[in-house]
């Protein structure tokens, strides 16, 4: 049966990060779909561009219920109205509190591989990286908890951010694993930042646990960073929010987003997360399924005829982690040589740090046909470069 989300929709020429790249190129690199937003999230912005005058907005109360709504339906988990502050996305967030709750050459703890903006935020603003290694046993990812703890222990540690769930391996955290990293940040004084963007993008019939839901000791010591924008894929109408539960911690990080003038709708950001969250759940949830159907297929795929690979199994995101550590030289050699010989347009893993060397971060969020094609460049990629390899 044909799905709306079969529909290929030509993105070259119009601005396109993603892209932005050679004809003839196939780019399934960073996180961005390849899908037409929602149709009530299409109808808010004709409705609001229909209006015509474009000036300064306010948060109204739908805003506010918009997100206590849809985090207590879906969830579980209810939000209060004044721990939420808006704000115009994840990244510009965590940049602006990890210069508010740290001084320079503090370290800001990170568990890698990771995110790779999670660097930019933490470095650009002369901070130190701390890398706490997930570990990883050829199959999965679990946290290390003695060797977090050692990280946190480190007196000149004093912000942590979490990936709940985790980009880039697709892995919810359980509420157990969660709970020990409250107890350990609380016990070393360590603020955790816990960017739950991803949260939406999980599994049919799978959630995820979000950190200050855990323990009092979660909700007292963390910022959690919110938006529709992944899930939605809306991320250049710039909307998002971070909930700060702690009155103390709630002022310091307010103060930051509006210092840095981060705090301020335009005049779409409002209409698109409230009609988001109450009127795309169907269509999320149609999402949602194809994606699942769609990493599935990269799974069969792979053991099928590129076995010498093997997919990180994946509960979140519409990513996969592979693992290449069978290849031949590191995975930006890879990487690079399927761009150059293929066209294929995927991340190398050394960006998201330690850990990461030997793995690719494959984006399945388009067409099905699409995929196809991303699939067959890859099949044809790896074994050119085995051959070359010797």
């Amino acid at each position: 049966m044909t799905s709306v989300f079969d529909q290929v929709i030509d993105r070259r020429n119009t601005g396109s990060l993603k892209w932005d790249v050679e004809p003839g190129e196939l780019p399934m690199w960073v996180a961005d779909m390849d899908f037409q937003a929602a149709p009530p999230i299409r109808e808010a912005i004709r409705s609001r561009l229909e209006h015509g005058v474009f000036g300064y907005s306010i948060l109204p109360d739908e805003w506010y219920e918009a997100y206590i709504g849809w985090w207590k339906s879906r969830h579980g988990f209810t939000l209060e109205k004044d721990w939420l502050i808006f704000c115009t996305g994840v990244v510009p967030a965590i940049s602006s509190i990890v210069r508010k709750l740290t001084t320079p050459a503090e370290k800001v703890l990170i568990q890698t591989p990771v995110y790779n903006i999670f660097f930019n935020s933490i470095l650009n603003n002369g901070r130190q990286v701390k890398e706490s290694p997930l570990f990883y046993d050829g199959t999965g990812y679990r946290m290390d908890m003695e060797q977090l703890e050692k990280d946190l222990s480190d007196p000149q540690t004093s912000l942590m951010i979490l990936c709940n769930p985790q980009n880039p391996s697709g892995n919810i955290w359980d509420r157990e694993t969660l709970a020990t990293v409250g107890e350990l940040c609380r016990k070393y004084h360590v603020t955790v930042v816990s960017d739950e963007i991803h949260c939406d993008l999980t599994e049919p019939g799978t959630g995820y646990i979000p950190f200050a839901s855990v323990s009092e000791t979660c909700r007292n010591i963390s910022v959690t960073c919110l938006a529709p924008t992944k899930a939605f894929n809306i991320a250049g109408l710039q909307t998002a929010a971070v909930s700060v539960p702690d009155p103390f911690i709630r002022h310091k990080v307010w103060r930051g987003l509006n210092t840095d003038e981060v705090a301020e709708p335009n005049a779409f950001a409002v209409d698109v997360a409230v009609a988001a969250f109450t009127k795309g759940e169907e269509w999320l949830d149609g999402l949602r399924a194809y994606i699942s159907l769609n990493k599935e297929t990269v799974r069969a795929f792979i053991a099928e005829h590129l076995p010498m690979l093997k997919v990180v199994p994946s509960q979140a995101t519409y990513l996969l982690w592979i693992d290449c550590s069978a290849l031949a030289g590191d995975s930006a050699a890879v990487a690079d040589y399927l761009r150059k010989e293929t066209g294929l347009y995927i991340s190398n893993g050394i960006q998201y740090g330690r850990g990461g060397e030997h793995f690719l971060r494959f984006n399945t969020a388009c067409p099905h046909s699409v995929l196809t094609d991303g699939l067959e460049r890859l099949e044809k990629g790896i074994k050119l470069y085995l051959k070359e390899m010797g």
